[in-house]
């Protein structure tokens, strides 16, 4: 559409149906939160809040709750997009349908950054942090955040834009001991873009320039978050979207300002200074707690003359940013096949928090002439290297299949999937621990930050089990366990008693896999051990967050007849994962009653 702001955008959505406008004041105080949770719960609209409590400013979310909304807004430039990201992912196909794809050289040339002389919409004002709205996600949230920003920051060996990153990291605009107005916090880790940034020029003993853009064409919003091929850049990549460049200028005290965001905040990051962020309802469907992160101090906050702030609410999948991954793996989901030899898939499971749980599939050529016996080999291999890869690397648990197993076969199918693991792997033979390692900084299933474990479950060749449907009525379980139920075919999930210590765990779970009999595997091979096992068993979303975000695979996993054999752990019975509830783990976010009742109202009486 070529959008010229997020104004532009608010317009052409609500021209055609997509927008619901709020003319209450609301509190930005859980109230807007709420307001956006109800409204994605109903596969509502993007939503304008007029009037928020304590800002001239209006606020635009769930923009991309819908990807059928998503696509609208880039309905112009989408397919040619697809076919941009795939060329630079494969460069030969340009060669091989010369036809198809004459116009994508003139797209990228097009889109090209561009610098703006005369039109500067977002110097049109000056304003304060303050003055933003201060938008309380959660009931404890350490203050204001930013969710939807496009943080800007150049490599000082090689200034300009074309070498510069664009990310999106949360912004913490008050709260905990930042000065108001004057300092704000970053959160985001050094093997980022924007980390390299900055530890390359703190090494020269300088301050990081950062720019934050906020609003401006939706799709700087995409580009900030899009996992893009060598090569192609964010900026690049939001112009050729927008069917609309980039647009940029330098100010005088040279910080790259983005001409159609709506809001660029301006800092500096000086050598180690931190400050406590947090804590922050996040993405996994908990709380990210206090920690030290980069301290920006705030030069400018620019304004256009007709702004509107955009924002999301993250917390326990599914969110807006469910429908937001499912855009980006729609247009850059081939690009994997290219990236990792021999893998025809791998799926982010959303409703695990995404980076927990990783579903593959791969090919298993190594072994071909092993018919009755085939075991995973090639698997292995690309396993390590699913592992080895980008955000793919803050995975805690892989379950990784054959393609030749079942052609039909997919991972977004993730009950299906499972089932198809469960009938085919030796829980004696093919599971591949990794301890002591790095997991997600927002997990705390581990045993400190960003530290933990991770396991590979790889599984090929005939089925060996046909998995249970009904729970087993000649299963006892030792005092302290109750509650056995049917999750799906081959799955249990039992309640345990209240989670203590690890060294108590060990007492409890030898006494439950001393109970349970070997042959309970042959059909229900997989056990969730939780503190409500009613709950787990209700959906399969439920038992997939409870199951894989409360585990560290090396201290949860336990086994009916385990064995550790040349230092290969596996069990000969069913494996346990103990997803309790533990001391050291981050509370679950929570809305109170109250806001969400106040929001179904209001909702109602605005339809």
């Amino acid at each position: 559409m070529g959008y010229k702001s997020l104004a532009h955008c608010v317009a052409d959505l609500e021209k055609n149906g997509h927008l619901l406008r709020i003319k209450d004041e609301v509190d930005p105080y859980l109230e807007m939160s709420a307001i956006h949770l109800e409204t994605f719960e109903r596969n509502g609209k993007a939503v304008l809040f007029e009037r928020v409590k304590g800002s001239k400013f209006p606020a635009v979310s769930n923009l991309f709750g819908d990807i059928d909304r998503s696509k609208f807004m880039f309905r112009d430039t989408w397919k040619n997009i697809q076919k941009l990201i795939a060329l630079k992912t494969d460069p030969m196909q340009a060669l091989k349908h010369p036809l198809d794809n004459l116009a994508i050289p003139l797209l990228a040339i097009k889109a090209l950054p561009s610098k703006s002389i005369f039109s500067k919409p977002v110097a049109f004002g000056k304003c304060k942090i303050s003055d933003i709205p201060q938008i309380v996600h959660w009931p404890n949230d350490g203050g204001p955040f930013v969710t939807l920003p496009a943080v800007y920051t150049e490599d000082i060996d090689k200034p300009g834009i074309m070498n510069a990153n664009l990310g999106m990291y949360r912004i913490q605009l008050g709260g905990n001991d930042y000065i108001q107005d004057q300092e704000i916090g970053l959160h985001y880790q050094l093997h980022r873009g924007i980390g390299v940034h900055q530890s390359k020029t703190n090494a020269k003993n300088l301050p990081l320039k950062v720019s934050i853009f906020v609003g401006g064409p939706p799709s700087h919003i995409l580009g900030a978050v899009m996992p893009l091929p060598e090569g192609l850049s964010e900026m690049t990549f939001a112009g050729a979207l927008n069917n609309r460049r980039f647009r940029y200028f330098y100010d005088q005290e040279g910080f790259c300002i983005s001409a159609d965001a709506d809001f660029v905040i301006t800092g500096e990051v000086y050598p180690n200074e931190n400050k406590l962020e947090g804590p922050f309802g996040d993405h996994l469907g908990y709380y990210s707690l206090k920690h030290p992160f980069p301290l920006m101090r705030v030069h400018n906050v620019y304004h256009r003359k007709d702004a509107i702030w955009p924002f999301t609410v993250v917390g326990r999948p599914p969110q807006e940013d469910t429908a937001f991954g499912a855009l980006i793996h729609e247009l850059t989901g081939g690009a994997i096949k290219s990236e990792l030899p021999g893998v025809h898939e791998v799926h982010a499971v959303d409703a695990a928090g995404v980076h927990p749980l990783l579903l593959a599939i791969g090919s298993e050529r190594y072994t071909p002439f092993l018919k009755e016996d085939r075991r995973p080999a090639e698997l292995l291999t690309i396993s390590n290297h699913i592992l080895g890869t980008g955000q793919l690397s803050l995975a805690k648990w892989l379950f990784i299949a054959a393609k030749e197993d079942n052609q039909a076969l997919t991972t977004h199918h993730e009950q299906a999937f499972f089932e198809h693991i469960l009938e085919r792997i030796d829980l004696s033979r093919d599971l591949h621990f990794h301890t002591q390692t790095t997991i997600d900084t927002l997990d705390y299933s581990g045993d400190g930050l960003n530290t933990g474990s991770k396991l590979v479950l790889a599984a090929t060749g005939n089925s060996s089990r046909k998995l249970g449907n009904t729970i087993p009525n000649n299963v006892e379980l030792p005092d302290g366990f109750s509650d056995l139920h049917f999750v799906f075919p081959g799955v249990l999930s039992v309640s345990g008693p209240k989670f203590t210590n690890y060294e108590s765990a060990k007492h409890e779970l030898l006494r439950l896999t001393e109970k349970l009999p070997l042959e309970l595997a042959s059909e229900f091979p997989f056990i969730t051990l939780c503190d409500d096992a009613s709950f787990v068993s209700k959906t399969l979303g439920n038992w997939l967050w409870v199951t894989f975000t409360r585990s560290n695979p090396s201290h949860d996993v336990y086994g009916v007849g385990s064995f550790t054999e040349n230092k290969h752990w596996g069990c000969k019975g069913s494996l346990i994962v103990d997803a309790r509830i533990k001391p050291f783990h981050a509370p679950p976010v929570e809305m109170p009653e109250e806001f969400m009742k106040k929001a179904k109202q209001l909702l109602d009486r605005n339809r």
